[in-house]
């Protein structure tokens, strides 16, 4: 009979304030026999029958056809796998259901393939995201002197540098400080709004609507954190959109290529509607911005929405 060495090692740890004991066993074989025989164990050893010898027979033929039907049962199971979980069956569908679950959950899809426009589109608006606001570009200057003609058509144009532009909702004297993140986009953003939509901009410029509050959100500052709330939203600084609001975006950007600059109105107008509905006041601005995301997104996830136009919200701009 074959036989092994075993080894007993105690080991004694403290596990949330408990000794606690730890029995290791090593060795080659299983142990059936002591490793020193003494004499009282050689004279007591009994002599294997020939009941003993047909027994073991028989559980060698019993181990032998079991092994046999346990090839036959894993190879019959494995068949049976390839032919069920094969492609386009409906219980592979089933158990990829979980996964596919998961990727929702987590708001992630598989990237879609995108039509030669969609490409080209998508491109073009990658790349404006990229441009930041420089103060010292002309074309970014004449840019902002625009907006405030658009915005105060009958008043005089300040200098670049001037306390009147606090009155559109900037922060400092200086336009140019406030981009950061939100780049030359967000100011092409407020100038499409004020030229495609005059009196929702107007309106919304110098809070016309509802009860406002005392310390109200600053309006140009306001548009500068939409685009850039949009951008991550929509999934666009990724090589494809993986979001689900950022595919269903694709849709909606391969029937109008200025879709990007019509959400952001339809944003911008959903967001006063939920600052008024919240009666919020300035500090509470970043609770509405991410109250006026969730509710874009779902908006955006609705069935038969193939045009920004098709958005409920988009019924509010005038």
């Amino acid at each position: 009979m074959s036989s092994r060495t075993l080894r007993r090692r105690l080991h004694h740890g403290d596990v949330d304030g408990k000794r606690q004991e730890h029995l290791e066993t090593s060795g080659l074989d299983s142990l059936s026999e002591p490793l020193l025989a003494d004499d009282d164990y050689i004279e007591n050893k009994k002599i294997c029958t020939l009941e003993d010898l047909w027994d073991d027979e028989r559980k060698k033929a019993q181990f032998h056809w079991t092994f046999i039907f346990s090839n036959l049962i894993a190879q019959w199971a494995q068949w049976l796998a390839n032919v069920v979980l094969g492609s386009g069956s409906i219980l592979g569908r089933l158990l990829s259901f979980p996964s596919a679950a998961l990727n929702m959950q987590n708001n992630r899809m598989l990237p879609p393939s995108l039509s030669p426009l969609q490409e080209d589109r998508l491109r073009n608006l990658r790349q404006r995201l990229e441009v930041p606001f420089d103060g010292s570009k002309a074309e970014h200057q004449d840019a902002l002197k625009l907006l405030w003609k658009l915005a105060y058509p009958d008043r005089e144009l300040p200098s670049l540098k001037s306390d009147l532009w606090k009155e559109m909702g900037w922060q400092g004297s200086d336009p140019s400080t406030d981009f950061r993140g939100g780049g030359f986009i967000s100011l092409e953003n407020l100038i499409f709004f004020a030229m495609k939509y005059p009196d929702s901009f107007q309106r919304l410029l110098h809070k016309q609507d509802g009860t406002r509050a005392e310390w109200e959100y600053p309006f140009a500052v306001a548009g500068i954190n939409i685009s850039f709330m949009l951008a991550q939203m929509l999934d666009l600084q990724a090589g494809l959109p993986s979001s689900s609001s950022g595919i269903h975006f694709l849709k909606l950007l391969e029937e109008d290529e200025m879709a990007f600059d019509i959400l952001f109105c339809v944003a911008f107008q959903m967001m006063d509607a939920q600052w008024l509905a919240k009666r919020a006041t300035y500090m509470e601005f970043n609770d509405v911005l991410k109250s006026t995301r969730t509710q874009l997104e779902r908006e955006l996830a609705l069935e038969d929405i193939s045009s920004v136009k098709d958005l409920p919200a988009y019924n509010m701009l005038r």
